[in-house]
């Protein structure tokens, strides 16, 4: 059961923010120092990457553990509404990977920093993201993402 009625839980859905979230500004601050020049949001890209840096032709994107189901502590599958949470959830996980396949498609390289990553009792030190940011930034590689535990290839099958 819901602690909120139906009003009070759609206007906390509308309030949760799209753009410049906490783990966004978190990302723009270890960008910045390395040098490297970024464009947000850019939307004539698949999925509106959140930090785009053309001069190394990748892309950036911040995932919400929640929203993009990540396999981590900061997902929890809700316990009401559960069927509808899981097939939106879904939904997301879809649309990520067409946009990530959409992207590598028209030559973009794709990096995607997880939340836990970012925020939270694992998240990575500062400087240690900012290592994995440069490496991968500078280093090549097609897809990869961090999270807790570093930074990994991403595999998308289309």
């Amino acid at each position: 059961m819901d602690v909120h009625n139906k009003a009070t839980r759609s206007k906390n859905m509308r309030a949760i923010g799209t753009r410049d979230t906490a783990i966004e500004k978190r990302l723009a601050l270890l960008l910045e120092p390395p040098g490297f020049t970024f464009t947000v949001q850019d939307a004539s890209l698949p999925g509106r990457p959140d930090f785009v840096i053309a001069d190394y032709r990748c892309v950036i994107f911040t995932h919400g553990c929640f929203w993009h189901h990540h396999d981590c502590y900061l997902f929890k599958v809700p316990a009401t509404r559960t069927q509808f949470w899981l097939e939106k959830i879904g939904k997301n996980v879809e649309r990520d990977k067409r946009d990530v396949i959409r992207l590598r498609e028209q030559g973009w390289r794709v990096l995607i920093v997880w939340e836990c990553a970012l925020r939270g009792r694992e998240k990575l030190s500062d400087s240690a993201l900012s290592e994995r940011l440069e490496e991968w930034i500078c280093g090549g590689g097609d897809a990869a993402q961090i999270d807790t535990q570093g930074i990994h290839p991403l595999c998308v099958i289309s």
